[in-house]
């Protein structure tokens, strides 16, 4: 039996997460982004893209890296969104300095692109069919793909605005703005992804050590090359969730450990026809982890 850990999107994020990190990982960021580490997880500076994703990123590791130090390692790693750059780093394909640097650029890129009037919204309640219907010609595009009756859209947002109203009215439980504040995971972001792209050319990726699951295409990656792409990529491709945990179910893993912030990661899992068990870090706390991936090993 296999442990998969998962790391969150942006959305999980929140003011703090990065006080009380077990590990170094807040001195490693400070060597590449400097004293913009002292508030990075302010208030202030979550309202932008870039915080968001560096924070999100040094959560994970520091995270999963004291995971490590327990004696818990990985068989599979993924990521939902940005949260593929710290999975990629703990199957250690990407330096840690690495991913600081290119996420950075990521969330610049992002936000330059589209500083203000777009974002993302989940639509719960509605079939993948349904959706589409509602998103044809309506301006704004299907991006996340997490769960049967769980579809996120992005879009400008007046046009997410109609959709959601229509959704609710065709029977949705909840159309929810999520606190993401560019158009994630479509065409909009093509321009970006392929800059970004280009300063992965100056990177060096390494095979992973274990295998890196893509939230995007819900296959085991073990090529640089390939990682390399899927991550510089993915901010323009669908999110493929269920499709990563119905393909980490298939490869045995029994544990999924999602790392902070945040347990949305683990609710999506459950819903995925999960056959094994499925825990938030940070709810669950670290003692309780630990014995069951311990009992798993066991």
């Amino acid at each position: 039996m296999k442990i998969l850990f998962t790391f969150p999107g942006q959305g999980t994020q929140r003011p703090g997460m990065l006080q009380n990190l077990p590990g170094h990982e807040m001195t490693e960021a400070r060597e590449v982004l400097g004293a913009e580490i002292d508030t990075l997880d302010s208030p202030e500076a979550l309202k932008h893209t870039r915080a968001v994703q560096l924070s999100l990123l040094i959560a994970g590791v520091a995270w999963a890296r004291e995971m490590q130090r327990r004696g818990i390692e990985p068989d599979l790693v993924s990521g939902l969104s940005i949260g593929a750059y710290p999975a990629a780093v703990i199957a250690g394909a990407l330096a840690f300095k690495d991913a600081l640097s290119l996420v950075a650029l990521r969330g610049d890129l992002m936000e330059q692109a589209y500083p203000h009037g777009y974002g993302l919204t989940a639509i719960m309640g509605l079939t993948l069919t349904q959706v589409e219907a509602l998103v044809a010609g309506s301006g704004t595009y299907i991006a996340n793909l997490n769960a049967e009756t769980q579809i996120v859209i992005a879009g400008r947002d007046e046009d997410m605005a109609q959709v959601a109203q229509q959704a609710q009215a065709l029977g949705a439980t909840k159309a929810q703005r999520l606190a993401v504040s560019v158009p994630s995971h479509c065409a909009l972001l093509n321009a970006p992804a392929q800059k970004l792209a280009q300063a992965f050319t100056g990177v060096t990726l390494s095979r992973p050590r274990c295998a890196y699951l893509s939230g995007s295409s819900a296959r085991v990656l073990w090529q640089p090359e390939r990682i390399a792409d899927d991550l510089a990529m993915n901010m323009a491709r669908t999110v493929r969730w269920q499709e990563a945990v119905i393909a980490a179910n298939e490869r045995e893993a029994r544990l999924a450990i999602e790392m902070p912030p945040g347990g949305i990661l683990t609710c999506l899992t459950r819903q995925a026809a999960w056959e094994g068990e499925a825990i938030s870090l940070e709810r669950s706390g670290v003692d309780v982890v630990a014995h069951l991936a311990k009992r798993l090993r066991a």
